[in-house]
């Protein structure tokens, strides 16, 4: 029942990030999701059986769907450390190719020297007494526990400097990591208990199982989801915000264009500008530049210099930093530039 619960929603977070991110050109993310969510559906006890049985029922599955979940562990993992500029070197390290190579082939190697007989939707339960059992288990979740402590680090990140709606899915994917690694950690110590012959402390632990599994992927789908939203949301603000600087600015260009020789020439090609934001970033340089021009004596109220004020710091708000980390400075133009205008 869980698996199917964690499976299908997988398979909506893959439906919202196709939906939502579907103009951005760097889909790992949506891959990871996906590569997770076929992982997950073969766990599913009917899917994994007819899986299995193409395979030659010796559970060949279980190494299948494994397998699939450290490769989009790993892809899932690379997406979050791309999408901002805090890289450590742990985390680099832990969702990099060698960490990735040796869990492949250490699980791998675990998963041939076991005695696995036919298809079982119980493996852990049943075999879980052989310890090359436990040695691909343990494999396994130390990798999940590495990755997912990589992204909680990140998202700890994210949740320190995030500010209003960006704090959402940070403590989305902060919730979910922990609970990720908390089961990483209760899986280890069930392999270990079962391998040693201590069933009972197993099955006390075992009682944590079934709510983190649905904690760990509820959360992390939870923030994965809702960060595209987000973002959406958010452009859609600042659109709108944009638009309304540009039409309370526009009585002041026209102004500066009519004093200001030269800046009538650019009248045509500043509106025919299609983004609105590169077309209020010259409406303001072309305002300042008729402000200090000695040519003009083009003069603005109080009123009028709070506006350009509101405007510079509108288009700061996305774009305030260069490639050092130093504010960007909405400035005029030199005066060769102005003259050629």
């Amino acid at each position: 029942m869980i698996q199917t619960l964690i499976a299908t929603l997988l398979w909506v977070l893959v439906a919202s990030l196709l939906i939502f991110r579907r103009r951005r050109t760097d889909r790992s993310i949506t891959h990871a999701a996906l590569t997770i969510a076929v992982a997950m559906t073969l766990n599913v006890d009917a899917v994994y059986v007819a899986v299995d049985g193409l395979l030659g029922s010796t559970n060949y599955g279980m190494l299948f769907s494994d397998g699939l979940l450290i490769i989009g562990l790993f892809f899932l993992g690379r997406a979050a450390m791309k999408a901002g500029e805090y890289r450590p070197r742990l985390v680099r390290a832990a969702v990099g190719r060698p960490a990735l190579f040796t869990a492949l082939v250490g699980t791998t190697m675990a998963f041939f020297l076991i005695d696995r007989g036919a298809t079982t939707v119980t493996f852990m339960r049943d075999l879980g007494a052989q310890p090359w059992v436990a040695a691909y288990s343990i494999i396994m979740f130390t990798y999940c526990g590495i990755i997912l402590g990589a992204m909680l680090t990140l998202a700890m990140r994210q949740f320190r400097i995030g500010k209003g709606a960006q704090l959402i899915p940070a403590l989305l994917l902060l919730i979910g990591s922990s609970s990720g690694i908390a089961l990483s950690v209760a899986v280890i110590t069930m392999d270990l208990a079962h391998v040693t012959g201590n069933l009972q402390f197993m099955r006390s632990v075992s009682a944590a199982y079934g709510p983190l599994s649905l904690l760990a992927f509820l959360f992390l789908c939870a923030g994965f989801a809702v960060q595209p939203m987000v973002r959406n949301l958010q452009e859609r603000v600042r659109r709108a915000r944009t638009a309304e600087i540009l039409q309370r600015l526009d009585s002041l260009w026209h102004q500066a264009v009519r004093v200001r020789p030269g800046l009538s020439r650019a009248q045509s090609s500043t509106s025919q500008i299609e983004d609105e934001e590169s077309r209020l970033h010259r409406e303001i340089v072309e305002i300042r530049d008729a402000m200090i021009d000695p040519r003009t004596a083009f003069e603005v109220t109080k009123a009028d210099e709070t506006l350009l004020e509101q405007a510079e710091r509108h288009l700061l708000g996305s774009s305030g930093a260069d490639a050092n980390g130093k504010p960007a400075v909405v400035a005029p133009r030199s005066p060769d530039e102005r003259d050629r205008t």
